[in-house]
């Protein structure tokens, strides 16, 4: 008897698992503002660092711990998102692992309110915490003032995706026979050119990962199956088929 297929879900969060970004949104609903500030300083600061201040700037000017928590937990994500995971993970398996740019609160927050809390077997993203006073306090993966990644395509300087994907694997010391990647942003394209030729990546259209695709792909020697989803509902149905 042929021994069950070991398969690895690596999903990025935001437009990805989620339908909004989190780190934006929290400010587009709490302190437009600040949302534009953020905007105009994006290219001068850098952006996890740049969240962290404006969480700052939004704390003393009074925006509470509870309206943040409130603010995630109505955060656009599809009902069709909760059912694609949810089945898949009940047919057996099959590992979640999160591989985010946002942060543990943020994203922690959202799976509790959709009941997906023990989803993932890891969640690789930002560290945060919430202070006493109430400030959510969010830093970079990798910190500023220790040694630095080496990634070669463009990760932003907080984390590699594709080295914490392969720290991931050899880690877990599990050959598995498929990955599936979910993801639709830049940082997506780094993580992606370490999977085979029998992996997948389920690419959303019309954002930055589906451009690099197209323009970079072949020339960095892009192995897996590309598979392109707009809506969650398809991911649902491309998850009945795994």
């Amino acid at each position: 008897m042929a021994s069950p297929k070991k398969q690895l879900i690596v999903f990025d969060f935001d437009w990805s698992m989620s339908d909004q970004d989190t780190d934006r949104w929290i400010f587009e609903v709490l302190a437009p503002d600040l949302r534009r500030k953020m905007k105009t300083l994006k290219d001068e600061v850098q952006w996890t660092d740049l969240v962290g201040q404006s969480l700052r700037e939004a704390f003393a000017r009074g925006i509470t711990k509870e309206q943040i928590i409130h603010t995630l937990q109505i955060m656009p994500f599809h009902p069709a998102m909760v059912r694609a995971v949810t089945d898949l993970k009940n047919r057996g398996e099959t590992t979640f692992l999160c591989l985010s740019n946002a942060n543990s609160i943020f994203i922690k927050t959202i799976l509790e309110s959709k009941g997906l809390q023990t989803l993932f077997h890891e969640i690789i993203t930002n560290p945060a915490e919430w202070d006493p006073s109430g400030l959510l306090k969010v830093s970079r993966r990798v910190d500023p003032n220790g040694p630095q990644h080496s990634c070669k395509v463009g990760c932003s300087p907080n984390m590699c995706k594709g080295e914490e994907l392969e720290t991931f694997l050899a880690r877990q010391g599990v050959e598995y026979d498929h990955i599936a990647y979910v993801g639709d942003g830049t940082n997506d394209f780094c993580p992606i050119l370490r999977l085979r030729s029998q992996d997948t990546i389920f690419c959303r259209t019309g954002r930055g990962l589906q451009k690099r695709i197209e323009k970079e792909g072949e020339k960095e020697g892009l192995k897996c199956n590309v598979q392109y989803w707009g809506g969650a509902w398809e991911i649902e149905e491309k998850f009945s088929k795994l």
